[in-house]
């Protein structure tokens, strides 16, 4: 970069305090807001050169801060990414963008009039492999996609400002819409809530586009082991992305002929595709630094995360609707 860019950083936290560690590392962390003086007090310990503060304003204030980075709990995205769009600043704001579909129009809305970056934290859009599996789609070689599905299982964190949907789902969810580069037609989903009352640990959701591709998203925190996985089922090959294994993603050639009237499979051994080997997180954050100072959007803007929030809420509302699938 020509200049260093200055960010502040809000929320040091659960899912902060990686984001803290990248921005120190990249030498454009500035100043870190957190409230919770158990965190505040850990930090101070792991990074004693940065300024520290418990008031939001501090950051907003300072003219020298260019960017604020928001990693505080959904319920607080829109208000905070609000005020620091209020205050001319350029935002990078952890998904969800909001928790309504007004409010993110709202700041894409406003981010425009004020041209500010408004950016999103879909950080699977920022994976080589996920980047290479784009480029294999975009070339043809899984020939025409008949289904997609992806699983995000855990046994962990559980929250009760947002239920699993809102929580695991936009990962997916973006790296989906920019994989097909389309909408879905249809969405149905529905959920368990067993631990807290209307607040869901396990979600599926099934949806289908124009030409018939479907797919489904399975998220869970009430699972007993991790996995993290997206499934392509292509006409010609099929793709594997694997983001808790050493291979990251695998191609299987695997084919379909027909027998006597009867469709037989062909299996193959597995193809490991070659990626690149880089931190997401950091691709993230270096891409938010990268259009602060180009002023080009980033390909997980305001727009994409709107489109997500809408995908969220069609979800949520088959759910309360007790669609049957």
């Amino acid at each position: 970069m020509k200049e260093k860019i200055k960010v502040g950083l809000i929320g040091a936290g659960y899912w902060g305090k990686n984001l803290l560690r990248n921005f120190y590392e990249l030498g454009t962390l500035e100043t870190v807001c957190e409230k919770e003086d158990r965190i505040l007090a850990q930090r101070k310990k792991e990074y004693k050169e940065i300024r520290y503060t418990k008031e939001y304003k501090e950051i907003l204030g300072n003219k020298d801060i260019k960017g604020v980075v928001i990693a505080t709990p959904a319920v607080t995205h829109y208000d905070l990414a609000r005020q620091a769009l209020e205050a001319d600043k350029d935002v990078f704001v952890e998904k969800p963008l909001a928790l309504m579909i007004e409010q993110g129009d709202e700041l894409v809305q406003m981010a425009l009039k004020k041209d500010r970056i408004l950016m999103v934290g879909h950080i699977l859009q920022y994976h080589p492999a996920i980047l290479k599996l784009k480029e294999i789609l975009d070339k043809g070689e899984l020939g025409d996609i008949h289904y997609i599905y992806s699983n995000r299982l855990n046994i962990g964190k559980l929250r009760n400002e947002e239920n699993i949907l809102w929580s695991f789902a936009p990962h997916d969810i973006s790296v989906i819409l920019m994989l097909v580069n389309k909408f879905p037609k249809e969405i149905k989903a529905i959920g368990g809530a067993y631990v807290q009352k209307d607040i869901y640990d396990v979600t599926l959701t099934n949806f289908i586009f124009h030409d018939n591709m479907r797919g489904h998203i399975f998220v869970s925190w009430l699972h007993p082991f991790k996995e993290q996985k997206l499934v392509i089922v292509g006409k010609k090959k099929m793709a594997v992305f694997d983001d808790t294994a050493d291979k990251k993603l695998l191609l299987y050639p695997h084919r379909i002929e027909w027998e006597n009237k009867v469709p037989v499979a062909r299996k193959a051994q597995a193809e490991e595709v070659s990626i690149e080997a880089s931190e997401p997180l950091k691709n993230e954050c270096k891409a938010f630094l990268q259009s602060i100072q180009t002023r080009k959007p980033p390909r997980t803007d305001g727009r994409e995360g709107l489109q997500v929030l809408q995908f969220l809420k069609l979800a949520e509302k088959s759910m309360k609707e007790k669609v049957a699938l």
